[in-house]
């Protein structure tokens, strides 16, 4: 059961803003006058004016959106070193997709990012889960627009209505996007190797050899080929496309220490770059 592969990390970790000089016990320059204290570490030097946003706040107000909004839900949750976090929520609405092989399952999902270090920006966008691999899949256009009002009384964070956006994103992008992956999934690979490599002198995600005298693969192309082999081997069918964007994105967001929006930024590329071959 897919269920059992999501992670569950704790994001509601303790985290507050205090005077940086009370910390350090020495004056401060201005423009860095506070830190944002997470889990008992610093992570981050900013401005009496800057407005903290709580993972508390943020998706707590998520999770309301969709509760509101009447969808059904399972909830994945990301900690990275108690600085970057995201919160994922598979959808289990009647949109949903299988391809000929029926256990290779495409489910709509809704990922929420939120940072206290500032690597990452407080946002939300939709995609795509696959069941199979436990893949989340970022390809979508369709993000989330909210805003933040500072209030004598504090912060107010506005989300907004998502059942109109979720109808919409159902309606105008996801199964257009849901038919590039089925024709992904006809393009057989007959070289995953040749693939593999391929894709990396384009994109630059990283070095397909070893090094300049040792052109066997490195120790994530060999990664990105056993995930591509062993996934074909497991749904009993040949390598394709679509299993050789899988592999990539399974290594880019798991392997590669990257931030959220920067594998987000490189899973699209990845995705443009391998439907190019269909």
């Amino acid at each position: 059961m897919y269920l059992n592969k999501l992670k569950q990390d704790d994001v509601f970790v303790s985290s507050e803003i205090k005077p940086l000089e009370t910390l350090t016990l020495m004056e401060s320059r201005r423009g860095l006058e506070n830190a944002i204290v997470s889990n008992g570490k610093i992570v981050n030097v900013v401005s009496k004016c800057y407005a903290h946003i709580t993972n508390q706040l943020f998706f707590g107000k998520a999770e309301q959106m969709l509760i509101d909004a009447d969808l059904a839900y399972h909830r994945q949750t990301i900690n990275r070193n108690d600085r970057t976090f995201c919160m994922d929520f598979i959808i289990e609405d009647k949109a949903r997709f299988k391809f000929k092989n029926e256990n290779d399952l495409i489910l709509p999902m809704l990922r929420f990012t939120n940072s206290y270090d500032g690597r990452n920006k407080t946002s939300g966008h939709f995609g795509f889960y696959r069941q199979v691999c436990s893949n989340g899949l970022h390809v979508s256009e369709s993000k989330l627009e909210f805003s933040i009002k500072r209030t004598h009384k504090g912060m107010q964070l506005l989300m907004p209505k998502l059942k109109q956006l979720f109808d919409k994103f159902i309606d105008n992008e996801f199964y257009s996007v849901i038919h590039k992956f089925d024709v992904l999934n006809e393009v057989k690979i007959i070289d995953t190797a040749k693939f593999v490599k391929d894709i990396l002198e384009k994109t630059k995600l990283f070095r397909y050899e070893c090094s300049d005298a040792n052109p066997d693969p490195s120790k994530r192309s060999r990664e990105v080929i056993d995930i591509l082999n062993n996934e074909a081997l497991a749904l009993n069918q040949e390598p394709t496309l679509w299993l050789g964007y899988n592999a990539f994105n399974s290594v880019l967001h798991n392997s590669i220490k990257k931030s959220f929006s920067r594998q987000k930024k490189l899973d699209k590329v990845l995705f443009n770059e391998i439907y190019e071959m269909a």
